[in-house]
């Protein structure tokens, strides 16, 4: 790799290079810029604003124009890029403008439109319906019934293809015969040696012989872009014609509007950029990943591409790792922001995800918060009932800061929305008393890499004997081995303290990168309830999945995303496969400075942490701050107990208390100080050598008011008398001016100043890590801590034989090394060839852990697929609201599928068949006598499907005209109940059949890997699978929602219209897998309320919900009812003692609630 890189040189070095004439520019602009008043200069803002609106409008007509052009040049030279809607040519030719170079726009636009071509033809292909059309002309039919009569030469079918192929595209007569018969003869076996009988079928044959030629042209492809290419140039007169020259890009803007924040950032809180913190800014307009060592300024960095991508009016988000980061950096950076005139907004959870509040935040110009956030309102924007209820806007750009925390370490669990579950959680508690009495080396083996377990034969015996049965895997007993994994999961591979901590009675996960407590994320499939069991604390029910989305597949909905960290090179590589992001190494502004030891190894944990307590004293005595990285809460608290013994002073910063975080940080580069964290990955606060006395004022400020005499001298014996000294202390603070503040702060600072001063002659801060996590990224981390801004520092890792990561990887061949050379328990190895192989297992262990990732992004990118047309068409019925169009061709075509299903012929052959298809539709609406013929044999299958669907259709409307009837005497003339009824019955059958899929679609992915065993590619087989089971939702939804809609019409509606109430919100009974979001989701009055109580004031729509809630319950296998056309007598007319429609004790409840019936109105 060196050798290449001699060659090929520098990659990072080519690129500076590149940027640095916009650098000249911004840095020729400063003069300028720096003249300029505080009003001149917020003013760019609105000029900057009106230039790009300027150009964007040309720009727009530019864009029509060209699809036009395009449109009919494609026309003329390719018919089946008719297939290519102009949607696609939008998309295709999506900001063209920013890939036309001013200088040369001809040259420029004739390379745009080429690879645009290429891709049209690709869309094309893939539709191929003039083809099939061409098919289904009669002569590919021909073909494929004599094709058993072939020989089995091609010879004599190469021709009649080959014609039929040139028939289809006329430009193949222009590409070498030679060719054409070349790829005739590599294709066709494939294809030939699949007849049978089976396969002589018309549909059959054009299926296979449509792939046939979407091979075909996909190998010829090359040749004709070549050929068709040409006649671009008859674009391209017409097009320069058009080129709009006004206005300007935001490439055009980037120089001035970099000027501009630089000034504006100096003026508003005394921080101008260094040249390096530019170059990071433009890379983050470029759409990439800027690495940037800790203390190179990130925060400020992002100012420049936030301003610049805000002024086109559609937003930017500011992703941060937590909420404290997202409130420090908008409040800090806003000053900058709102001082150019724009508007900045924050996204925490303690805000109602429905509220004004949280609405107007998103439509700020900038708007920062955390990506559990910004995913969850993503998810919620797709469960409301009403436009109004959205918080988003479009998702434009962001800048995701920590984003290898982000986009890495987090993107192995999904964003889940949830509601509970009515599973009884008794059987946790049992399977964690069956647990203890296993034994760990018979009874079942621990696979830790993977985190797995997994019963042996003596296991299997003696669950089965607990449990009382005779085979655990029996289907009726399938449940038992997931109760039993996960319980012996929760007693062997998670550990309290390290994976989890138990605070308030619940079981709270620990971030294993962060050290973070995690309060309301969930461990999934049973596992967190087996750990409650196993901690003794209350089980809660499992969780209902409502919606879910990855972080990949929802950062990747972006239309432009960027990141900045201090450590993503390493990552590089799914940084680009995942997210098509590419990193950059940023130079540091001061040359580093920081020492890097060789690891120190040890025999046993006893031997390492004797010499790292010693290291500590050592540097303790010395004056030299410290800052130990552990890996668990577990070993810092045991760490920090060592050091007591030692009486030496420290602070320890892990779950248990991160509430003063940044007090503790604030502090640990202070002379002296030791300072315990459980990794510092995502801390998102540097450490400052001397202290940082803005970091912990306010602990300033109390010590202060400690000294004070009149409090000094109070007692504080008991809790009362401290409660009282610390009231007078409040009241003290309370009263000091600003200035007496300042005067203390300023003193504080000069103190640091000379503390500053102090460190540096001591080397700085010292980082010690009590092990290699299996990250090199999360090492580097804690590495970079140290030797900021130009610095010193120096790090030093610890390691043991039986640390986790070498027991997996390195154990056995260091310990060899170790008894060669005779080496006792106290004396460490220190090696470079050993810390190399200790990298070289870190290597494996990521590509191991990206592995798993991707995996998770291959089937959800399959979901991803289904979920965007399900809240695209979601979308479609809030924005649009009349469904009416829509409804009635579901109700021809459930027409159509049942008259199909009744009839397997053209002609009646049964009476049977006639009766059982009128009382499927009994439910609907009144058969009139006369409909049934005298002549039985006579009915045929189109014209009763034509009468029935008439007589539904009249139905439909006469009820709906009835409605609106009703509504008109109530005073509400032009409010039309039935298009309500509509909306709203479409919406909740989808939402509900949604999530039946969601969960059918986990529990086939949670199984779909035994079907390796035969030698079938899982994914493959899901991906199969669920294009089938998507299949079935798309039917079901047109099944439950034309079944519930007439089985309402059937019955007497009254609709009741009075004064409007505020809009209904999400039920309260959802919650997310992140913190804890009961405030989001407020709840309002049920359905039910809504329908029993007549005196409740209600509006035109809410009345219309209030029904449609009532009948739109749905059995447990739609896709499967609706499919065999077995589901229309689902929902029954009568009703219930509660007034609801009568379904089953285990459908879903009809008043909205998401609960079973049987555990909600049928209890």
């Amino acid at each position: 790799m060196q050798f290449l890189g001699k060659i090929l040189g520098d990659p990072n070095k080519k690129e500076l290079k590149v940027i640095q004439p916009l650098i000249d520019k911004i840095e020729q602009l400063e003069p300028e810029i720096q003249k300029l008043s505080d009003e001149e200069l917020a003013a760019k803002t609105a000029e900057f604003r009106s230039q790009l609106a300027l150009y964007l409008k040309g720009g727009m007509v530019l864009e029509n124009e060209l699809v036009a052009l395009f449109r009919e040049v494609l026309q003329k030279i390719e018919p089946l890029a008719e297939q290519c809607t102009d949607e696609h040519l939008h998309i295709a030719m999506s900001e063209p403008r920013q890939k036309i170079d001013r200088n040369d726009p001809e040259n420029e636009l004739k390379n745009h439109l080429q690879d645009t071509l290429s891709e049209a033809f690709e869309k094309a292909y893939e539709n191929l319906s003039p083809l099939l059309n061409a098919l289904r002309s009669g002569k590919a039919t021909q073909l494929a019934e004599q094709r058993d009569q072939w020989p089995d030469e091609a010879s004599d079918p190469q021709n009649a293809i080959i014609t039929l192929l040139t028939e289809v595209e006329p430009q193949l007569k222009d590409i070498d015969s030679d060719l054409l018969m070349e790829t005739f003869d590599e294709l066709w076996p494939a294809f030939h040696q699949g007849r049978s009988s089976s396969t002589t079928r018309d549909d059959v044959a054009n299926v296979r012989l449509t792939q046939f030629f979407i091979d075909f042209f996909h190998k010829i492809q090359e040749e004709l872009v070549a050929i068709k290419a040409d006649a671009i140039d008859e674009l391209l007169p017409a097009i320069t014609k058009r080129y709009n020259k006004q206005g300007k890009t935001l490439e055009d803007l980037l120089p001035e509007a970099f000027a501009v924040v630089r000034e504006a950032s100096f003026r508003r809180i005394k921080m101008r950029h260094y040249v390096v913190q530019l170059i990071g800014g433009i890379v983050l307009h470029q759409g990439r990943i800027a690495e940037m060592r800790t203390g190179e300024g990130k925060t400020l960095v992002a100012t420049l591409p936030v301003y610049l991508n805000a002024l086109t009016g559609k937003g930017v988000h500011v992703v941060t790792v937590n909420d404290y980061l997202a409130r420090r950096d908008a409040e800090w950076m806003g000053q900058v922001y709102t001082f150019l005139g724009l508007s900045v907004g924050i996204i925490v959870n303690a805000v109602d995800a429905q509220s004004a509040e949280r609405r107007a935040a998103y439509q700020a110009d900038i708007t920062y918060g955390t990506n559990n956030e910004f995913g969850f309102d993503y998810l919620r924007d797709n469960m409301v009932t009403s436009l109004d209820q959205m918080v988003q806007r479009e998702l434009n750009y962001a800048i995701v800061d920590e984003v290898d925390n982000i986009l890495i370490d987090e993107a192995r669990t999904p964003l889940i929305i949830s509601g509970q579950g009515q599973e009884s959680t008794d059987m946790y508690a049992q399977f964690a008393r069956w647990a203890t009495k296993l034994d760990g080396e018979e009874d079942y083996t621990v696979e830790e890499k993977t985190r797995s377990v997994m019963l042996t034969e003596s296991g299997i015996d003696k669950i089965e004997k607990l449990a009382g049965v005779s085979n655990i895997y029996d289907e009726e007993n399938l449940d038992l081995t997931r109760y039993m994994e996960n319980a012996i999961k929760a007693q062997v591979i998670f550990k309290r303290d390290k994976d989890y901590i138990v605070k308030d009675g619940e079981v709270v996960i620990v971030d294993e990168f962060t050290g973070r407590q995690m309060p309301g994320r969930r461990y999934s499939e049973g596992l967190h309830q087996a750990i409650e069991a196993k901690e003794g604390v209350k089980v809660q029910r499992e969780n209902h999945t409502l919606a879910t989305i990855t972080f990949q597949n929802f950062f990747r909905l972006y239309a432009k995303l960027a990141g900045m960290t201090g450590t993503a090179l390493t990552e590089a590589e799914e940084f680009n496969k995942i997210y098509k992001l590419d990193v950059m190494v940023i130079p540091t502004n001061k040359e580093m400075k920081r020492q890097d030891f060789s690891d120190l190894i040890y025999r046993t944990q006893e031997a390492k942490y004797k010499a790292v307590v010693e290291e500590i004293k050592e540097r303790y005595e010395e004056g030299q701050p410290v800052l130990v990285g552990t890996t668990s809460v577990e070993t810092s608290e045991m760490l920090s107990q060592l050091l007591d013994l030692q009486g030496i002073p420290h602070h320890v910063l892990n779950a248990k208390h991160h509430e003063r975080e940044a007090q503790i940080v604030a502090q640990a580069g202070r002379s002296g100080s030791v300072t315990i964290a459980t990794n510092m990955a995502g801390r998102g606060t540097d450490i400052l050598l001397g202290g940082n006395p803005a970091g912990y004022f306010d602990s300033i400020l109390h010590k202060h008011a400690e000294q004070i005499d009149y409090i000094r001298d109070l007692p504080a014996r008991n809790e009362d008398e401290r409660a009282e000294k610390e009231e007078a202390i409040q009241d003290y603070l309370a009263n000091m001016t600003e200035a007496e503040k300042d005067e203390i702060l300023q003193a504080k600072i000069k103190e640091c100043d000379e503390d500053h001063e102090r460190v540096v002659e001591l080397g700085g801060l010292h980082i010690i890590g009590t092990e290699r996590h299996e990250s090199r990224r999360i090492d580097n981390q804690l590495r970079g801590r140290a030797g900021r801004q130009g610095d010193p520092g120096s790090t030093r890792f610890f390691l043991a034989l039986d640390d986790e990561l070498m027991r997996r990887f390195a154990a056995d061949r260091v310990a060899g090394i170790m008894e060669r050379v005779g080496m006792d328990e106290d004396t460490p190895l220190e090696s470079k060839f050993v810390s190399r192989f200790i990298e070289s297992a870190q290597t494996r262990v990521e590509g191991y852990n990206f592995d798993m990732r991707k995996n998770v992004v291959e089937y959800d990118d399959v979901i991803a697929k289904q979920r965007e047309v399900i809240y695209s068409d979601r979308r479609h019925v809030l924005e649009h609201g009349d469904m009416h169009e829509r409804i009635v061709d579901m109700i021809s075509n459930e027409v159509s599928r049942l008259v199909d299903g009744a009839f397997p012929g053209p002609v009646l052959t049964e009476e049977e068949q006639l009766e059982t298809l009128f009382k499927s539709l009994e439910t609907w609406v009144d058969i009139p006598e006369d409909m049934i013929p005298d002549n039985i044999h006579a009915v045929r299958r189109d014209s009763i499907k034509q009468e029935l669907t008439e007589l539904v259709l009249e139905h439909y409307e006469k009820r709906g005209e009835e409605l609106r009837k009703q509504a008109k005497e109530q005073g509400a003339e032009g409010f039309d109940p039935i298009r309500e009824f509509e909306r709203t019955y479409l919406l909740q059958v989808v939402d509900r059949l949604w999530m039946d899929h969601i969960d059918s679609l986990d529990v086939m992915r949670a199984g779909i890997g035994f079907r390796s065993v035969g030698q079938r590619d899982p994914l493959v087989e899901f991906k199969n699978e669920a294009y089938r089971m998507f299949d079935d939702l798309k039917l079901a939804i047109q099944h439950y929602t034309v079944d519930s809609l007439l089985k309402l019409l059937r019955n007497d509606v009254t609709i009741t219209l009075q004064r409007p109430e505020p809009q209904r919100k999400m039920p309260a009974n959802i919650h997310t897998n992140a913190d804890e979001l009961a405030q989001a989701s407020g709840q309002a009055k049920s359905d039910e309320n809504e329908i029993k109580k007549p005196a409740k004031q209600k509006s035109r729509k809410d009345a219309a919900r209030a029904a449609a809630s009532a009948a739109t319950a749905v059995p447990a296998t739609p896709g499967r009812a609706a499919r065999n056309g077995t589901g229309s007598s689902a929902v029954s007319t009568t009703t219930d003692a509660n007034g609801f429609p009568k379904v089953g004790r285990n459908d879903l409840c009809p008043c909205g609630s998401g609960k079973k019936y049987k555990k909600c109105h049928g209890a």
